[in-house]
């Protein structure tokens, strides 16, 4: 069983990994890879250090507990996958992108989860990695829409979807339950039509009529 387990990782890591950036004429500074346990000590220095820049708006595990219990949350990725955006010379982890809650059916949809990195943050990686996921999560996937639910106040993951094309849907009063109380948040969403990352075939769970 383990053994089965790990080559299944591994296919699916060179997936994500070859998938985005496999591409002739590809010049991202950043490539993608899903998070193993073998990411956690430098996930927490990271966490640690980016402390003040995740609040109030989220917070990423700081603890090896912590940490195992987020793993674990991603252990069926049919429901939720953990993306680190790493940067392509160094292999230093910039980012995560989490694509959580995804629903098939006639719904095919995702909520995205992001965070930058405080030591590379600043630069751009997040936004190279968010373009890459956007073309991971439509065209291998084949989801049909991303869904970003985003504090008014959170103008940095603001700008960040507006620059990839998501649009605003609405406003959802404590929507959220962060840093100790419900949090209110605007609703963001892309659809894979809307940016023309449609894959060959629709996903075989997506009902014909």
């Amino acid at each position: 069983m383990m053994q089965n387990d790990g080559v299944e990782e591994t296919g699916r890591t060179a997936a994500i990994e070859t998938f985005p950036t496999g591409r002739r004429g590809d010049s991202s500074r950043v490539t993608l890879r899903p998070i193993t346990g073998h990411d956690q000590d430098e996930f927490l220095e990271l966490a640690r250090a980016s402390v003040d820049l995740h609040h109030p708006w989220m917070s990423l595990p700081t603890t090896p507990q912590m940490f195992q219990a987020y793993l674990g949350q991603f252990d069926n990725p049919l429901s939720a996958e953990s993306l680190l955006v790493c940067v392509r010379d160094t292999g230093a982890i910039a980012g995560n992108i989490n694509i959580n809650s995804i629903i098939r059916g006639r719904f095919q949809c995702g909520s995205l989860g992001y965070a930058a990195f405080a030591p590379t943050a600043g630069q751009g990686y997040m936004s190279e990695g968010l373009g890459l996921v956007l073309r991971y999560a439509f065209e291998q996937l084949r989801l049909h829409r991303l869904e970003a639910q985003i504090q008014p106040g959170n103008h940095a993951s603001l700008t960040l979807v507006r620059r990839h094309g998501f649009r605003k849907e609405g406003y959802s009063p404590d929507l959220l339950f962060i840093d100790g109380a419900w949090r209110d948040h605007e609703r963001w969403a892309i659809t894979s039509t809307m940016i023309g990352h449609v894959p060959d075939a629709p996903h075989p769970t997506l009902p014909i009529r």
